[in-house]
């Protein structure tokens, strides 16, 4: 009976593209558990694959990290200790180490890791998997999981995806496009007048438009909407989002967790995309995808929370317009009848 530990202690976004590994590991394993973070645990929740969810806030991995604590570190191992793992899988992004995690995994007395690690492990790892720059993240979390001994399940394409019966059905009624305004940091979004003329713009041209986002952002989402659009602000959890995003023709959003559950449950997504990080690795994967913003910005690689450059350039140079164009091309390139509509410029 083989009982397998996954490892993605970062945000939501991170934990959903890390699904096709998971469901590949799982496809090999009696128990799969997942080790997330607090910002990550609703996406674990949505996995399929996942039969345990343990929840731990790294120190070495959050954005907002709390100080390193001795007995912190020990609950950890004695929890998982307690899970009795035959293999653990510690699943990073480019510019994280899986050393960290990979030390407390050996004290807990995991007899076998894996990680991507480009520093030498000694022996915190039993496989040190390289791979190339720029892959997206998907991939690299995919192709770690085949080096591990993983194939995705039969019939597995690979994509992002979401456990059936986890999320709400999709929302009913007209076809409608989904404005999400928000982001996990401000140097990844578009101003929200942008949004707002957007909205207008759609609204003008007989598109129905939701707006969605947190509790916290639901000032933001009343102002996108207006009149006009429909404010769903702080009314979902992430499920409900899931729903609304699947029955959405397309979705305007920037580089942010909802951009990743748009593209598991396949909708096509206009990504407004700061060059903090790169495109080619964290981009919307395996649906349909506009992605508009200036990517040879000077903030171009600085993974920079808050705008490091005046004036936000390379997403303030989007205009409205420019997104409706993307819009149009993007519904014909999808290419289904319930994602069809003629979309109105601004004049």
């Amino acid at each position: 009976m083989t009982r397998t530990l996954v490892v993605r202690l970062d945000s939501l976004g991170d934990v959903l593209v890390t699904g096709p590994a998971v469901r590949a590991l799982a496809a090999g394993s009696d128990h799969l558990a997942l080790l997330c973070g607090p910002r990550g645990r609703a996406a674990a929740e949505l996995l399929p694959g996942v039969d345990e969810i343990l929840c731990w806030a790294s120190p070495w991995i959050d954005p907002e990290p709390d100080p390193v604590r001795r007995g912190d570190i020990e609950d950890l191992v004695d929890t998982v200790a307690a899970g009795r793992y035959d293999r653990a899988v510690v699943v990073t992004s480019f510019h994280q180490s899986a050393l960290p995690t990979a030390l407390v995994l050996r004290l807990a007395g995991v007899p076998w890791i894996g990680a991507i690690s480009e520093d030498y492990p000694g022996s915190l790892l039993d496989l040190r998997h390289r791979c190339a720059d720029d892959l997206p993240e998907a991939e690299r979390a995919l192709g770690l999981a085949r080096a591990c001994g993983a194939e995705p399940p039969p019939g597995d394409d690979g994509r992002l995806a979401l456990r059936p019966g986890a999320w709400s059905a999709p929302t009913v009624g007209e076809p409608y496009v989904v404005l999400h305004p928000g982001t996990s940091v401000p140097a990844r979004a578009w101003p929200a007048e942008g949004y707002r003329r957007l909205c207008r713009s759609l609204t003008a041209g007989g598109v129905r438009v939701v707006v969605t986002g947190a509790p916290d952002e639901c000032s933001l989402t009343a102002y996108v909407a207006g009149e006009e659009g429909e404010d769903r602000g702080g009314c979902t959890d992430l499920a409900e989002l899931a729903g609304i995003l699947a029955g959405a023709q397309a979705v305007v959003v920037g580089n942010t967790g909802p951009a990743h559950l748009a593209a598991a449950v396949g909708t096509p997504v206009v990504s407004l995309f700061a060059p903090t990080v790169p495109a080619a690795r964290w981009a919307p994967y395996g649906v349909p995808v506009a992605v508009l913003g200036d990517q040879h910005a000077p903030c171009r690689g600085s993974r920079a929370t808050t705008c490091p450059v005046p004036g936000h350039p390379c997403l303030s140079s989007v205009t409205a317009d420019d997104v409706v164009t993307a819009l149009e091309s993007l519904l014909g390139r999808a290419g289904t009848p319930d994602r069809r509509t003629t979309l109105r410029r601004i004049s």
